[in-house]
């Protein structure tokens, strides 16, 4: 689960690049800006976005992460895999940096104004949490990892020795070097406090100015939430052929107050909260730093009728693995369901 998920159930844009500055300021306020522009997928929003990212990092808070970003306007994307545009949004948060005793903590301050509009979607509800408004949010989350097993590296599996001589034979990633069974789980909580005249009452608008939705949200909220992950890990990744095959099955909860609800049969549990989500990644090395990989997210609910989990996305990707970064790669990747696809330069995913 990442923060911007719990904080929002949203996902900003992954269709954005980017031009950082590096300013040098006093040495107490050092400064980092950025300037994104985003492109979108429709004709209304081919227009250029342009988006604004302060992160500061002073030495009074070594280990955390200050972030302001502004964006005119700014694309979501819900768990379903639909695209919203939001006017305006604006956004402070604070995070700390992840450390050996597994707390993390957040806390921000958004500010959304204008309806969201859906791109290539004429029904649906626009998430609350897009809605007009002032938020200030908090979370905290607890994370404990533990080894069944793991086979660690040695010198003998870096140094090759052949009649030609001995040479040097590092993982294509080194975070995937260790073969390993895993477990881990993370237990955290949020709340949430929104401001202003709109705080109870939500209504959103299509183009037209008609409404389509009308949500109630309540000013004060506070849940829990919950992970289970599992890990498993064959090879080492730095032979030619079979020696990387990986399996992640995460279960997700992202409300325990609407799933234990849903458990009392409550009428007002909220379906899309309610239900546990599973995340299924396989990976499978083809040849030297190819790498093929499957990502699936399923909804552990029924749906039109049908009983059983549905598949609510599919990703299907390539990867070639960078040995000089050392955990880079190049991903290119596609999304039947959503019908897109990109390229990409990862760096330390896993």
């Amino acid at each position: 689960m990442s923060w911007s998920s719990l904080f929002s159930g949203m996902q900003p844009s992954i269709f954005l690049t980017s031009h950082c500055i590096q300013l040098h300021w006093p040495h107490s306020f050092p400064c980092l800006l950025l300037h994104p522009y985003c492109g979108a997928r429709s004709d209304k929003a081919r227009r250029k976005v342009i988006a604004t990212s302060l992160r500061f990092i002073t030495r009074q808070l070594p280990d955390h992460d200050i972030t302001l970003d502004a964006a005119w306007p700014e694309l979501f994307m819900d768990h379903k895999g639909k695209y919203w545009e939001v006017p305006e949004s604006i956004s402070l948060d604070m995070s700390s940096l992840p450390s050996d005793s597994g707390l993390q903590y957040h806390f921000g301050i958004h500010k959304n104004s204008g309806h969201p509009q859906a791109f290539n979607a004429l029904d649906g509800e626009a998430p609350s949490a897009l809605m007009p408004g002032l938020c200030a949010k908090a979370a905290f989350s607890y994370q404990k990892r533990k080894d069944i097993w793991r086979q660690k590296e040695t010198k003998e599996d870096l140094i090759i020795k052949t009649d030609k001589g001995s040479y040097w034979r590092p993982s294509y990633d080194v975070r995937l070097r260790e073969p390993h069974a895993a477990i881990s789980g993370i237990i955290g909580g949020t709340c949430a406090a929104w401001f202003g005249k709109g705080s109870r009452n939500v209504e959103s608008q299509s183009e037209d100015n008609i409404p389509t939705t009308n949500n109630k949200r309540s000013p004060l909220s506070a849940d829990f939430f919950g992970s289970a992950c599992y890990t498993f890990q064959h090879g080492q990744f730095r032979k030619l052929y079979f020696d990387l095959t990986r399996v992640d099955a995460r279960l997700d909860l992202s409300s325990l107050s609407s799933f234990a609800k849903r458990i009392f049969q409550s009428s007002s549990a909220n379906k899309s909260l309610s239900s546990p989500r599973l995340n299924l990644i396989f990976q499978q090395q083809v040849a030297g730093p190819i790498v093929f990989r499957v990502d699936s997210k399923l909804l552990l609910d029924s749906k039109a009728g049908k009983l059983g989990p549905h598949i609510e996305d599919v990703i299907y990707s390539l990867s070639y693995s960078l040995r000089l970064l050392r955990s880079g790669k190049v991903v290119a990747w596609y999304s039947p369901k959503r019908k897109e696809g990109m390229i990409e330069l990862r760096l330390f995913e896993f």
